[in-house]
């Protein structure tokens, strides 16, 4: 099997996460915080391992303001549902995934919140004007993706935060597609990221990075193994926004995955995605969607299939042991930014740290005989 759908999920996973969610279920390691018999003190020292490595690799000075979420899903809902009040303005780019579109739909339809779509183009580039006007309209977020997950384009995520400080504007980034792959952002409010993607973590993790001064509301309430004297819910960090037992094992699992990036350095993503993108434009009946073949790019393209079934095409390379992914890819404003939308969206191929050059050239070759 050859898979190229990491920007989903990645395939395989680090060395020894299998191996570091075995043992930690194996141990009998008990709930963090809630007792001080040795699994409650193990599972207590596995979180702490794994916010501590997570922060070292965001570039976070502090671990506590490290919050762990099942996924960036969940990261970005805290974000967004925190920071914009009712009848409150919330800016976008039209990249978005619907991780972000669909919250802040839902603060429009229920608290009458404004939202501000700022087009962004094919390459990652905002429209200057929409940019500025957005901006002077002063909303209360900017949440823009770090990497496109549809095309791989890279939006200058450093000149909108610059742009965003001089307007007093907080910014979310969706790390989403760059962790692991791409340096982050610095600077912003709110940083979003998966463990399941780049990182190469178990699903079921994820975090969210908050910045100096940020205190929004708790998405959930409940027990936290701290405090229990209270009704309410702490004010400490990462207590406040980590109700709920977490998820030991998939911890686990994460920070011996963040050990493996530190330990193993820059993984050749960026080449592959290089040449999978020059493959892909030269095939005769495919439309490279987004950056060009040269350009930046998060390991992830797209191609368009004029006149072809999207998902036709997608089952026969799956008859060939390759794993690609049809559709709108949970991105139907993007989809419409880029003119995909009416056509079902497009063909994604996403190669993963481990994907091998002769992966991708078995892949082309499989794709032009379906084509033909």
């Amino acid at each position: 099997m050859i898979y190229l759908d990491n920007a989903a999920t990645s395939h395989p996973k680090a060395p020894g996460v299998p191996e570091a969610v075995a043992a930690c279920l194996a141990s009998g390691a008990g709930s963090p915080g809630r007792a001080t018999h040795g699994p409650a003190l193990e599972a207590a020292r596995t979180v702490f391992g794994a916010r501590t490595a997570c922060a070292r690799l965001l570039g976070l000075p502090d671990p506590a303001r490290l919050v762990f979420t099942k996924n960036a899903t969940e990261a970005l809902n805290l974000a967004i549902l925190g920071a914009v009040p009712p009848g409150g303005t919330v800016a976008v780019s039209s990249l978005e995934h619907n991780a972000v579109m669909r919250p802040v739909r839902h603060l429009e339809a229920t608290l009458g919140a404004r939202v501000l779509v700022v087009p962004f183009d094919a390459c990652g580039r905002p429209d200057p004007g929409a940019l500025a006007g957005a901006l002077e309209a002063r909303p209360d977020l900017f949440v823009l993706t770090a990497a496109s997950n549809v095309t791989g384009a890279l939006p200058p995520v450093e000149e909108v935060a610059a742009a965003c400080a001089r307007h007093g504007v907080p910014l979310c980034v969706d790390a989403s597609q760059a962790a692991g792959h791409l340096p982050l952002p610095t600077g912003c409010a709110y940083l979003a990221f998966p463990g399941h993607k780049g990182l190469l973590g178990p699903g079921g993790t994820g975090g969210l990075a908050l910045g100096p001064g940020v205190l929004p509301p708790p998405l959930l309430r409940g027990g936290t193994g701290s405090a229990s004297e209270l009704e309410t819910q702490p004010e400490m960090l990462p207590d406040r926004y980590e109700a709920g037992t977490p998820n030991v094992p998939g911890l686990a699992g994460l920070a011996r995955a963040v050990t493996y990036l530190a330990e193993a350095g820059p993984g050749p993503e960026g080449a592959l995605a290089a040449q999978l993108a020059e493959g892909l434009a030269a095939l005769p009946g495919a439309a490279l969607v987004g950056p060009g073949p040269r350009a930046p790019r998060a390991p992830v393209v797209s191609v368009a299939l004029p006149d072809r079934d999207l998902g036709e095409v997608a089952l026969a390379l799956d008859r060939r042991g390759i794993c690609a992914r049809a559709g709108l890819h949970c991105a139907p404003a993007a989809h419409r930014s880029l003119g995909t939308f009416g056509a079902g969206g497009t063909l994604r191929f996403s190669p993963g740290r481990f994907t091998t050059p002769a992966d991708l050239e078995t892949a082309l070759a499989a794709l032009a005989e379906i084509l033909a």
